[in-house]
């Protein structure tokens, strides 16, 4: 579906009562606050702003006239209006105020971009980190609480200025907020402008104080306020290019030295020289620097470089940092750092970070990435010892009104109230639709009013995008995860099947809120959820699909935050119903009467529910992620050493050493393993050998990787997935046929009938893909199963952001008629705040834990900088437990059960308990017995006999 966004901005350019150099054009807040990606010279590291104090600076101030003390002298208003408070003109609104403070105010503000300014060109040094900390407030403030920013206006020779993002604090009415940051720039632009903005518009800024300092100076020369950090050093020897091409040298190329080229067009934006990697003949060529000895294994590394590209007409390219290493036993691993879609036009910021975990003999860095032809330019390259970045505040959710619609007139009570067209579409009300809210909100709503029966119909449609809109901007929350549903219908004109979709216009972005595919004049519920991590100036929900001409039917749009605290309660019981068992421990034994009163103590060593992880071969050189795996997780899955185009990415040479080495560990420490994957259907990442064969060829090739791969492990896989996301892709076949699919199931059981062989897919539990909904799926298995193709499990990736518990239990509830073991095989969830990422991932493995379909966990991953995604890891990349990490270690911990009490009068003791292994002790007067026992799986009460004189249970 063609993703579409109505743009509802004001333009950022200059207003007549703008200071003639502080406007600038429209900017969204995702591109401000993505700076680290896409801003040329900026290296930040973030910290959120809160309400806590800081420790003072001993630093000098770099900013002027800081307390107000001289009014706004060296500020200026950004496009708006300020003015200076001082205490004796009492307070502003309900702001309590300090004896002899003063502060300003901001006012006129009409875009939430508008606040108050200070030129701070020449006070900040290249590499140097900065500690900013202003005292802020806000008036006039129509909901609880706001968002107030910190932002750097950096403004580079002959390019667009950008913006970076600081920190943030929320800011309540009536009392003022401690707003907190860093920031650091490797290199220094023509001007740089700080400012605070943030609230939205027609909400008076205050701020009573800022500062910025250096945070750990060396040296400081007060006339310019700069200074030298320390233990920051740069790994890179000569990364300007000041020595020449000294330490440098060509990867497959040759590289050059310039001040300048294309006439002068081209120019370093720092030092005097730049280098260019040319004659590049493979994409892999490039400019290169060995770094062995220099980089410490288990430590995390960050790479900022300054690069573009140049020649045979191509605008633009990606370019790569990548590092070579070279291992003892020769083995060579390529580990990419850090990627940008790199220009003709300007120099860009590339920026990422690594970890080594093994101790290698040979290193080098590189940048790579272009098609032949085309030249890398690097006009610097900084490789340092990457700081940690700050913890996560909990978001605050007290006033949260959970459940509560933000859709105004969702009932049509008043006609079209609130709701206007997208694009030139009519919209009118009619009646017939359903009067119950649909299931999955009904779920999380729990009792509801009914709905009205009238619906909102969209006609005159000539676009996919046009449909019903509202604004909703002030009623959402950053951080909250709201819950989406709907009913909706498509009208005469339809042909064939139409996909809905309530989306989303965030800034310039587009948020999916739920899709379904509708094919008939029934009632469809719509189901989907999102969450906004970013200040938004503007966000705009709207209903689109469907192909023009094709009439739209809206009823019931609920948009309301989830209450997940509540859901966890339900969770809990029915987590208890399913995966516990009552045990009666009968003893014999000891006397008449010598068993009443005897102490017994049960507790639960493991429980025998699968929680596993993914691993790679790299990660197993690394004995602390070894040691976290080994006691926290109880099944493993290679991330990439078991896929076909890691065994054999030529055509006859063959890697199994790397899968070798990772099951010989998973055997050690006694952990199961699943295999993933035997083939992947997606055409992308199929090797590009297996592409060119012909299709005898390509059948041949099929056979004799299932014959070489499964008679190798034969018995050694619980699971294999079999073919690789089948709803998604589709390369074998289409080049071998509709049977293949089940063909290669059916050969897979022959060569190891142990092994259960698995479907798996991506976006089948969360509503947002109507290729992968669970009634496609179930479709799925029932085809290969009339083909004869052994299924045995159904693997449900779980790559899930914001995720709900209804809709998640929705799709198992469907998928659970098949009667087959459901897993989440690749379970990963991503947020920036990790207190909001712990609640995500508890809300994943609850609904699977309390699910009676649900047979395991896999988690894909949980070391940063070994994932899939960013911002989805359990443990930072230097060992630190963060709290998404905590709370996941708290539920393994909480699906532990524990008992103890004394023997009865029948020489009884009973529990309740989890599935898996328990310690039983029992102290008698004479003596301490400790025994062993297992809880399986079942619905009676598990009778246990001990035998107080015997050494072993009955």
């Amino acid at each position: 579906m063609k993703r579409f966004f109505a743009c509802l901005f004001t333009s950022r350019a200059s207003k007549s009562h703008c200071h003639l150099n502080n406007s600038h054009p429209r900017r969204s807040r995702e591109a401000m606050e993505t700076t680290l990606e896409n801003n040329p010279g900026s290296d930040t590291k973030i910290m959120e702003g809160n309400a806590s104090s800081s420790s003072e600076s001993k630093s000098t101030n770099i900013i002027l006239n800081h307390d107000f003390s001289g009014g706004l002298e060296s500020w200026h208003p950004n496009c708006c209006h300020g003015y200076v408070v001082s205490a004796n003109s009492g307070p502003q609104g309900r702001m309590l105020m300090e004896s002899n403070v003063n502060y300003a105010v901001v006012t006129g503000r009409n875009e939430c971009w508008q606040g108050l300014e200070q030129d701070i060109t020449g006070k900040i040094s290249g590499g140097s980190t900065y500690k900013v900390s202003a005292c802020v407030g806000v008036s006039g403030l129509p909901q609880a609480n706001s968002d107030v920013l910190a932002t750097l206006k950096l403004q580079y020779r002959d390019s667009a200025a950008s913006y970076l993002f600081i920190g943030r604090t929320s800011v309540t009415e009536g009392s003022w907020a401690r707003l907190e940051g860093t920031f650091s720039l490797p290199t220094i632009p023509e001007r740089i402008i700080f400012y605070l903005e943030g609230p939205s518009p027609g909400v008076d800024l205050l701020i009573q104080s800022v500062e910025i300092t250096c945070s750990s100076p060396n040296e400081y020369n007060s006339a310019s306020a700069k200074c030298d950090s320390t233990g920051d050093d740069n790994i890179i020897v000569n990364p300007t290019f000041d020595d020449g091409l000294n330490n440098w040298s060509g990867r497959g190329c040759k590289i050059a030295l310039h001040t300048s080229m294309a006439d002068g067009k081209i120019l370093p934006q720092i030092g005097k020289n730049f280098a260019s990697a040319t004659e590049r003949t493979q994409s892999w060529n490039g400019i290169q620097q060995e770094i062995t000895g220099k980089v410490q294994r288990k430590l995390a590394y960050e790479v900022t470089a300054l690069v573009r590209i140049y020649g045979n007409n191509v605008t633009s390219a990606d370019v790569r940092a990548t590092l070579w290493v070279q291992t003892p036993d020769l083995r060579e691993q390529y580990i990419g750092i850090a990627n940008v879609q790199a220009t003709d036009k300007n120099w860009v910021q590339m920026q990422g970070k690594f970890l080594l975990n093994g101790s290698p003999s040979k290193v080098v860095v590189y940048l790579e990435g272009p098609p032949p032809g085309i030249d890398i330019l690097v006009n610097t390259l900084v490789l340092k010892h990457a700081a940690k970045a700050p913890p996560s505040t909990p978001p605050d959710f007290k006033n949260a009104t959970f459940g509560v619609n933000v859709i105004e007139n969702s009932n049509l009570d008043d006609g079209s109230k609130g709701w206007f067209p997208l694009g030139n579409c009519t919209l009118s009300v009619g009646t017939g639709s359903p009067h119950i809210i649909p299931p999955m909100a009904r779920d999380s709503l729990g009792l509801h009013e009914p709905l009205s029966g009238r619906y909102i119909l969209v006609t005159n449609r000539t676009q996919t995008w046009m449909g019903p809109a509202q604004i909703i901007t002030e009623k959402i929350k950053l951080f909250l995860t709201y819950q989406v549903s709907a009913w909706v219908r498509v009208g005469s004109g339809s042909t064939g099947t139409q996909n809905v979709n309530v989306a989303l216009g965030v800034d310039s972005q587009w948020v999916n809120g739920g899709q379904v595919e509708v094919s008939d004049d029934r009632w469809y519920e719509i189901g989907g959820s999102f969450r906004i991590e970013k200040q938004p100036s503007k966000v705009m929900v709207y209903i689109q699909g469907p192909a023009s001409g094709v009439d739209l039917m809206v009823a019931g749009l609920q948009i309301f935050p989830v209450d997940r605290q509540t859901r966890f309660k339900y969770l809990r019981k029915q987590a208890d119903k399913i995966r516990k068992r009552d045990v009666i421990l009968k003893f014999s034994g000891g006397g008449s009467g010598g068993k009443l009163g005897t102490l017994v103590k049960v507790t639960q060593i493991q429980n025998d529910f699968p929680v596993g992880s993914c691993m790679s071969r790299t990660n197993i050189d690394n004995e602390d992620f070894v040691d976290f795996f080994a006691k926290h997780f109880n099944w493993a899955v290679f991330g990439n050493e078991l896929k076909w185009y890691w065994t054999e990415a030529q055509q006859g040479k063959f890697n199994y050493k790397d899968a070798d080495d990772m099951l010989a560990l998973c055997q050690k420490y006694k952990i199961e393993t699943r295999g993933h994957c035997i083939f992947w259907e997606v055409d992308g990442v199929v090797q590009q050998w297996v592409k060119s064969l012909s299709k005898d060829d390509l059948m041949k090739a099929v056979q004799n990787r299932l014959t070489g791969l499964l008679t190798r492990y034969k018995g050694k896989f619980k699971h294999y997935d079999v073919n690789n996301e089948m709803l998604h892709g589709s390369f074998y076949q289409d080049r071998l046929g509709k049977d293949i699919r089940a063909s290669m199931f059916k050969n897979a059981h022959q060569l190891d009938p142990s092994a259960i062989l698995f479907v798996n897919d991506y976006h089948v539990e969360d509503g947002c893909d109507t290729r992968s909904n669970p009634e496609k799926y179930i479709q799925h298995v029932i085809d290969l199963q009339k083909q004869g193709a052994p299924v045995g499990g159904i693997g449900i990736q779980g790559h899930i952001d914001s995720p709900v518990g209804p809709i998640v239990c929705s799709a198992l509830d469907k998928l659970g008629i098949l009667g087959l073991p459901i897993w989440f095989t690749e379970l990963d969830v991503s947020s920036t705040n990790e207190f909001v990422r712990a609640d995500d991932l508890e809300v994943m493995m609850r609904e699977a834990f309390a699910h009676p379909s649900v047979d395991g966990i896999m988690l894909w991953g949980f070391w940063e900088l070994f994932m899939s995604r960013n911002d989805a890891h359990l443990v930072n990349a230097e060992g630190d437990i963060n709290e998404a990490g905590k709370r996941y270690l708290a539920l393994r911990q909480e699906w532990l059960s524990h008992s103890h009490g004394h023997v009865d009068e029948e020489g009884e003791f009973s529990f309740r308990g989890f599935q898996g292994t328990y310690n039983v002790e029992v102290v008698t007067p004479l003596k301490k017995i400790s025994k062993t026992i297992v809880v399986d799986k079942g619905d009676s009460p598990l009778e246990v006999s001990i035998d107080l004189q015997g050494s072993c249970f009955a």
